[in-house]
């Protein structure tokens, strides 16, 4: 028997649900617009190298959850589990280090895919909202891409919301601290996860990343990066707090977040909900300074942030948001009779290339009960077509609101409702 059930952890957007994905579309084009970000689009696969180099081969998504295989020309092909490496990936190869800086590029939509257990807001095929600033180091703009998240989630009517911020530093006042969290964590190897243990000569401060409950454990009372910063980047976390208080964004200093990609530099940050769960950051990014220059390009920084559409969609709804209704159809034709019909087909198809909405019967509906579809379509007003109205070349428009009718000839159809 052919399986036709959608693959575990991916859903349908039927017609009812996608009028919301719209509204939420619309309104992150629109703020955007506002902070002069363009869209960028990138494939949905890559090769795997770029996750490889770019997201660090010891994290979770590289190491569990990415969807690889190899192509007919035995290539190592990846479904992107992420956005920000592909965009990196474009901005290299369409040369775009050439254009004014910053670079500021958004990627909306964009569907991503991880092997990992479904959870609500997270599906193994999900979609990504992100934005990227590139080419400049001031805290204006790591405060700027986190001020941008807030107001998005304010226009979108999303309450109950905290933001924490926390800096893990560069590779230079990261050694002091890898030092010191080596130190501290080698009295434990034995009780950590294998993925863990095998994290601790290369890339330990992943351990503070994992997700098993006895290395979460260990892990609380373990050295913070916040404690190891060198000057520059303490100034530059003081200086995106400063950015912050200066725009009156409410924040918590959360030395636990150290983000799960390898990339990120300095600034990183989460806006959680209370609604969701544990699964609560709905927004996540930070600073990453040395990916460009790490997939083959100049030393350019940039700053970013991710966030999940469905989450969001899922917090919207927990915040009770009431989503603008998608627009009602403005005019149906109703008809009576063989070349009625074929008029109200060829009316409805001029009213369409006038910009103006409108919809026939397609089903061979008797008369009555095309009214009564155009009532379920929220039509707003109706034209009733029958051989008398060929006859006399007028219909009377019926206003579904009032029930108000105006005569109007047919050849003017099309002008009167543009008017």
């Amino acid at each position: 028997m052919i399986n036709i059930q959608a693959p575990k952890g991916t859903k349908d957007v039927v017609p009812s649900e996608s009028y919301k994905w719209h509204y939420i579309e619309n309104t992150m084009r629109e703020m955007c617009a506002l902070y002069g970000a363009n869209e960028l689009r990138t494939p949905i696969i890559e090769h795997t190298e770029l996750f490889l180099r770019g997201v660090g081969d010891t994290t979770d998504i590289v190491q569990k959850e990415m969807y690889t295989f190899e192509d007919k020309g035995g290539r190592s092909i990846t479904l992107k589990p992420e956005g920000t490496a592909g965009m990196v990936r474009a901005f290299l190869e369409n040369r775009l280090f050439n254009e004014p800086m910053p670079q500021k590029l958004y990627y909306l939509n964009s569907p991503t895919f991880r092997y990992e257990k479904p959870q609500a807001g997270r599906l193994r095929e999900h979609h990504q909202f992100g934005i990227e600033i590139v080419g400049s180091y001031a805290p204006e703009t790591d405060a700027e891409v986190i001020l941008l998240a807030l107001s998005l989630f304010g226009k979108l009517g999303v309450k109950d919301l905290m933001l924490h911020i926390n800096s893990i530093g560069c590779p230079e006042c990261r050694k002091e601290y890898n030092a010191a969290l080596k130190e501290y964590l080698s009295g434990y190897l034995n009780e950590m996860c294998e993925t863990c243990r095998a994290r601790f000569d290369k890339n330990p401060m992943r351990i503070i990343d994992c997700k098993e409950p006895r290395c979460r454990e260990i892990v609380k009372n373990a050295p913070r990066t916040i404690d190891f910063l060198c000057d520059n980047c303490r100034k530059h976390f003081e200086g995106v707090k400063s950015c912050l208080d200066a725009a009156g964004a409410e924040y918590v200093i959360d030395p636990d977040i150290v983000r799960g990609l390898d990339y990120y530099t300095g600034t990183v940050f989460e806006v959680i909900s209370n609604r969701i769960g544990a699964q609560g950051a709905v927004c996540a990014g930070g600073r990453y300074n040395g990916l460009i220059e790490e997939l083959g390009g100049p030393s350019i920084p940039a700053v970013g942030f991710g966030m999940g559409m469905e989450r969001l969609l899922a917090v919207m709804e927990t915040n009770e948001v009431e989503f603008p209704k998608p627009p009602e159809m403005t005019v149906y034709f109703a008809a009576n009779g063989d070349a009625p019909r074929m008029k109200a087909f060829a009316l409805a198809q001029k009213l369409r290339e006038a910009g103006v909405s409108a919809e026939f019967d397609h089903m061979e509906r008797s008369f009555k009960a095309q009214f009564k579809y155009a009532n379920k379509l929220g039509a707003k007003f109706t034209v009733a077509l029958g051989d008398e109205e060929l006859e006399r070349g007028a219909v009377k428009v019926k206003c579904m609101a009032d029930g108000e009718e105006t005569e109007v000839e047919l050849d003017r159809l099309a002008e009167w409702f543009r008017e």
